[in-house]
């Protein structure tokens, strides 16, 4: 059974004292992954950590419709694109088409590439010189939901591959690889999936064909890692032959950990929810006289941007009241989950009142 708004709530503890509105940047605490480190704690075994490893792998491919073969463990999400992008020869299609929507961190792999022949371009035209065209699933500042089966339509005439971002999306909203098409798609497990740092996944369609091999690589990558033949560079036919080195164990247990909990979700209802959230903290803060920043509710993730003259500074106030926000560019962003109530809102908005009349007064 699907677990309701108000029971998933009990598994965040923290929340009974503190307001959380950062899963874009940092997930809650939750009572699970604070069971999960003990566990590994008790383990101490790599025998346990890799069937830990496996969990992991399993847990993410069936969130997003994968097979677990379809599935790397990566430290993040750069690595992930950049294994990507490390397999693909640009002499014969040399162009990389991407958005200012991209988070920098991906966008950079794409720029880094620039010195192998690749021409990256923002916002441009998809042709038959376009190699991949990367698209975020939602946008990390704004929160703008992309069209990306669209992209992958008008990527795959063009016989292009798409590389996706799903970090600000997986957790909030079902996620399917095979109703987007894409070729690859990559996400964190520190967000929304309420996890820890240090680990994400790769989903990649058909990981074998590649033009040439990953170019970074470790002993996870080979067919066997526990050969131990520093002779031997083998790669996996499946998705594993992306990855390097040991992960983060810490990050695969509490990985597992924030995958069970949303697996115990109905991802339909946590984004109907999420967003019903989203409109009632539009209309409280712009009947304050705020500015927010939120697209129509078919284009909106799930989080809306608060303006502010120094977000950064208001973040900070607000966590003076226990709060807590991200502050992006130009606004705090004010990011729901499965979790979030109604009730945070109106400490939040309480909180604002607060700052600005002390602000008033100090004026």
């Amino acid at each position: 059974m699907s677990l309701s708004p108000a029971a998933f709530r009990t598994h965040f503890p923290v929340l009974g004292t503190k307001v959380h509105l950062a899963s874009c940047s940092l997930g809650a605490r939750s009572v699970d992954v604070d069971a999960a480190l003990e566990q590994m704690r008790a383990d101490m075994s790599w025998d346990r950590f890799e069937d830990q490893l496996r969990q992991a792998r399993h847990g993410f491919a069936a969130l997003v419709g994968a097979r677990p073969e379809q599935i790397a463990v990566v430290p993040n999400a750069s690595v992930g694109a950049y294994q990507v992008a490390s397999t693909m020869d640009f002499a014969r299609r040399s162009k990389i088409v991407t958005t200012d929507l991209e988070f920098p961190s991906v966008a950079h792999v794409w720029l880094a590439q620039r010195p192998r022949g690749a021409e990256v371009v923002f916002g441009g035209e998809i042709d038959a010189d376009t190699r991949l065209v990367s698209t975020p699933m939602t946008g990390y500042q704004y929160s703008e939901r992309l069209p990306v089966a669209d992209v992958v339509q008008r990527a795959h005439e063009a016989g292009a591959e798409v590389f996706v971002d799903a970090y600000q999306a997986v957790g909030t909203e079902p996620v399917d690889v095979d109703r987007l098409g894409c070729d690859y798609l990559v996400a964190g497990t520190m967000k929304y999936l309420l996890g820890l740092p240090g680990l994400a996944f790769l989903y990649a369609r058909s990981p074998e064909r590649t033009d040439r091999d990953p170019q970074l690589t470790g002993w996870f990558g080979r067919t066997d890692p526990f050969a131990f033949d520093p002779r031997r560079l083998d790669f996996a036919s499946t998705a594993t032959r992306f990855e390097t080195g040991t992960p983060a164990v810490p990050a695969v247990y509490a990985a597992n950990a924030g995958l069970r909990l949303i697996a115990r979700t109905d991802l339909t209802a946590v984004r109907e929810h999420v967003l019903g959230l989203t409109d009632v903290a539009v209309d409280r803060l712009t009947a304050m006289g705020h500015t927010v920043r939120a697209l129509p509710r078919d284009r909106r993730g799930a989080h809306i941007g608060l303006v502010d003259a120094d977000p950064v500074g208001l973040a900070k106030r607000l966590t003076e009241h226990d709060i807590a926000v991200s502050p992006r560019g130009d606004v705090v962003r004010l990011s729901f989950h499965h979790h979030s109530n109604s009730d945070d809102i109106d400490a939040l908005c309480a909180a604002l009142s607060r700052i600005e009349r002390q602000n008033h007064v100090h004026g």
